[in-house]
Parts: structure tokens; C-alpha cells; sequence
């Protein structure tokens, strides 16, 4: 069994492998041909804390994989990593666990890479700015994939706590200054998505964290925080503007996110407004972007088939390099 850590898979993986395997994992998905069973959820009230199992399956690449990820907000305040987790891949011939890895790395460069296959996919090509609200542990991963797949100018970033908002625009500058892209602390959400041609969402709110009616005209939206039925960052008012409204699986959307739920509830949206799973546009049964006055949505929950895929790519080059730990 190999052993891979969150340096072990930085040698070997980016966050551009990772949206090429975001994109495989909901081509699959749309094609049918993976088992992907809702997550199972296990609350834990008394410190605002939430254990999530995610399986997959996929026959034509031969493995399986579990990943447990638990989302624990408070450990920001602790210095610990919000939603610390393992992924197990498994041989689908025999059964037997061929790896182990990090599974906190997996979930954030795979969750960052869902939007960023998501603006691939669906923002306009020329885009300037962009906006991230939250500043938690998958906020890094979201804001490199967003400026791996449009050559930005600026991506304003924005949370409640503004000195560690500039901590963390301080880093990113730091961290990814090879794309050249200019990462600024605004002072709110309004500054932060004032003329942005994507945004991202990656908080756990249970109330809207951008004003719906002050997006412009050719922007997309991804919201990624909302992974239970009470959440809620995405403004309604977004979705009554927008052109098109995707989803990484809508029946995983509609099993937990309050983004979509809420509004479903009120009467604000119908299930005919949705567009459908962003997988369709890949494997060419859906539209994408018809023309830069769009405004589009993505909402995301995370589904497992991207933890599988992206495990074993990852697996795959760490063995190819030589790379990671053997045990047992």
C-alpha cells in the first residue's frame, strides 16, 4: 500500500491535472458509468462538525474509492485544517487498498478544480477580474484553479475577518505570483465582485454572502460552500438573472445544498430553470455559453467519482515517479 502525503502529491500533480480530472469524473457521471451513492452524513451539533463518507465506483477504470472528510469550521480558529479527510483508492479487480492519501490535499485541489472546469467550460475567454469570498481551507485551491484557466488581472478576495483576509491575499501573492495576477483583500462583498467576470463562493454561510443584483452582465458564478440544506451563499436574485444554471450533479445538489433548495422551496426558482450537469456540456449533450451577456451558475456539492479519479491519476504519476511512502 502507498502512503502519499499533501508534499508527495504536490510533486507530482497540479491543480491543471486536476481540472482535467474533475472534467473525466463528470463525463463519467453523465455517461452512466459510475456508482456514485449520495454521501452518507453524520452530524456533530456540539462542535458544529459533520462526518462525510463518499464512495465511488467506476468499472472501466478498475477501482473504487472511499473518502471520509469531516467539515469542522471551529478548527480554523485552531490553526487546524477545516475539513481534514483520507482517501482510500481500491483496486476494483481484487478489492485490496493500494492507497492512501491525503485526503484534506485531494478534497481541496479537487473541489478547487471543479469551478475551475466549470469557468474551462462556461466564463467567457477574456476575463480580467475575479472575485473569492471565504478564506478557509479550500479557498487556496479555488482561487489558483480559477486563475489557472483565465489569465487574470486582478481576483479580489473578501471574508468577515479582514486581517485574515489580508494574511491570505498576502500568501496567495506569494504562493502563485508565477501567474502573474494580482490577489487584493477588498473591504466587502460588494468591492470584491464590483466588475468581476468570475466569482466563487467557498464559505459555510447560512446567509447570502454576495448581492445577487450587483453582478454584471457575462459573469460566472461558482458556488461551492453550501453542502448542507441550512447553508446558504449564493444570493436568490442570481438565479432569476441567470442564463443557465449547472450543477456538478443535480441529484447531489438537490439531496443537501441550501443554495438551490431554499429558493426551490420559496418558489423563486423551478426545477425548470436548471440546465442541467455540467458533464452533459462535456460529453456534448448540453450548450455551454452562448454569448458574453450571460450570466451563469455552477453549484457544486462535490460528488466522489472526483475523488476517484483524481486519486488514482495522482496514483498512477506518484508510482511513475517514485514517489510516496510503501506500508504494510
Amino acid at each position: 500500500m502507498l502512503l502519499l502525503s499533501r508534499e508527495d502529491i504536490k510533486q507530482v500533480f497540479s491543480i491543471q491535472d486536476a481540472v482535467e480530472a474533475d472534467k473525466q469524473a463528470f463525463a463519467l457521471v453523465t455517461a452512466g458509468k459510475c456508482e456514485v451513492p449520495l454521501r452518507t452524513k453524520i452530524q456533530a451539533p456540539e462542535y458544529d462538525g459533520c462526518f462525510l463518507f463518499m464512495p465511488a465506483y467506476a468499472k472501466e477504470m478498475e477501482a473504487a474509492s472511499l473518502k471520509t472528510v469531516n467539515i469542522f469550521p471551529r478548527n480554523m480558529d485552531k490553526g487546524l485544517p477545516t475539513s481534514p479527510a483520507q482517501v482510500l483508492l481500491i483496486d476494483g479487480k481484487t478489492g485490496i487498498v493500494t492507497a492512501i492519501l491525503d485526503g484534506t490535499y485531494v478534497t481541496q485541489i479537487r473541489t478547487g478544480a471543479s469551478s475551475g472546469a466549470a469557468f474551462d467550460l462556461l466564463a467567457k475567454k477574456d476575463c480580467r477580474i475575479g472575485a473569492l469570498i471565504g478564506t478557509g481551507g479550500q479557498a487556496a485551491a479555488q482561487l489558483e484553479a480559477m486563475i489557472a484557466v483565465r489569465k487574470l488581472e486582478e481576483v479580489r478576495v473578501y471574508s468577515r475577518n479582514h486581517e485574515r483576509t489580508v494574511r491570505f491575499a498576502g500568501q496567495m501573492n506569494e504562493e502563485l505570483k508565477s501567474y502573474g495576477t494580482k490577489i487584493t483583500a477588498a473591504e466587502s462583498s460588494d468591492a470584491a465582485i464590483d466588475d468581476a467576470d468570475l466569482i466563487v463562493t467557498v464559505t459555510t454561510s447560512s446567509s447570502p454572502v454576495f448581492d445577487g443584483t450587483k453582478v454584471k452582465k457575462g459573469c460566472t458564478v461558482s458556488c461551492v460552500g453550501a453542502y448542507q440544506h441550512h447553508m446558504q451563499e449564493m444570493d436568490p436574485a442570481i438565479l432569476a438573472r441567470a442564463s443557465k444554471i449547472y450543477f456538478d450533479s443535480k441529484d447531489a445538489v438537490l439531496s443537501e445544498s441550501g443554495d438551490i433548495l431554499i429558493p426551490l422551496e420559496e418558489g423563486i426558482i423551478t426545477e425548470d430553470d436548471f440546465t442541467g450537469d455540467i458533464g452533459a456540456v462535456i460529453n456534448g449533450g448540453l450548450t455551454g455559453r452562448e454569448n458574453d451577456d450571460e450570466i451563469i451558475v455552477y453549484e457544486t456539492v462535490g460528488i466522489g467519482i472526483q475523488d476517484l479519479v483524481t486519486a488514482k491519476a495522482i496514483y498512477e504519476k506518484a508510482v511513475e515517479a517514485g514517489v510516496g511512502t510503501q506500508w504494510g
